[in-house]
């Protein structure tokens, strides 16, 4: 199931540009087994190594506006690294309740029509403090933030689609990189560590799960796809949501 499920993750960042670790912590914690503040290091350097395989073809084809990966992800790593730092003080529980409304959210971004065409250029302060802002949710939770980013690059950046899926693999890689510098700290201090066997596996398996998405996405009606996601994002939401907040309430005083 762990296999499989490595393999889901990678294709449906090869498939939409996103989705890749918000579903990547769920199959680390709840089927593999992994501590909270490990699988989300872990799944900071899956994802990241999962981006950098998918963004190839897009490179190769141009499709990736290097101006706007260095004006979003620039202040994303910092914010990533800001966020991670965050993350030893806040609960495991808080953390995936978050990521469960993020979830949420992410499932309602995506039951509305695909964004398209191309809007004015967005001013440079404007695209850095969006960049800022993802990154933070990203060393906080652990989630690359693609399906806020696409949108972002789309509405606001002034990106085609094709353009803004392409950039954003860049910006989740390296948003990635730097959450996961500062969350090693974090696992030191907490006496925990990171499992690279599984990690290996994990980002192997879903590096080929995106290139194999990629391949396919041409010939899978999007809108059906995004619809079958979103609707996964609701139940593990729900999930998760019921497994964390019954907690939280009782630790309130």
């Amino acid at each position: 199931m762990a296999w499989l499920a490595a393999f889901i993750v990678g294709a449906c960042v090869g498939l939409l540009g996103s989705g890749g670790s918000i579903l990547n912590i769920p199959v680390l914690i709840y089927i593999v087994g992994e501590s909270e503040k490990s699988a989300i290091a872990e799944s900071l350097v899956i994802v990241g190594i999962i981006a950098v395989f998918a963004a190839i073809p897009y490179a190769r084809k141009g499709l990736i506006v290097w101006r706007s990966a260095a004006l979003f992800g620039g202040p994303g790593m910092i914010g990533a690294y800001l966020g991670a730092s965050l993350a030893e003080f806040v609960p495991a529980s808080v953390q995936l309740l978050l990521l469960a409304v993020i979830m949420l959210v992410a499932a309602f971004f995506m039951f509305q029509p695909p964004v398209n065409g191309v809007a004015a250029p967005r001013a440079y302060w404007k695209i850095a403090s969006d960049g800022l802002m993802v990154g933070i949710l990203t060393g906080l939770v652990g989630v690359g933030g693609g399906f806020l980013i696409v949108p972002t690059l789309v509405l606001l950046g002034g990106l085609t689609m094709r353009q803004a899926v392409g950039t954003s693999l860049v910006i989740i890689a390296l948003k990635s990189l730097a959450g996961f510098i500062k969350y090693r700290d974090v696992l030191a201090k907490l006496g925990l560590s990171v499992d690279w066997s599984l990690v290996v596996l994990f980002a192997g398996l879903g590096a080929v799960g995106s290139l194999a998405g990629g391949l396919v996405a041409h010939r899978i009606p999007q809108a059906r796809l995004r619809k079958m996601f979103a609707l996964a994002l609701l139940a593990i939401g729900a999930y998760m949501t019921l497994q964390n907040l019954p907690s939280l309430l009782a630790a309130r005083p």
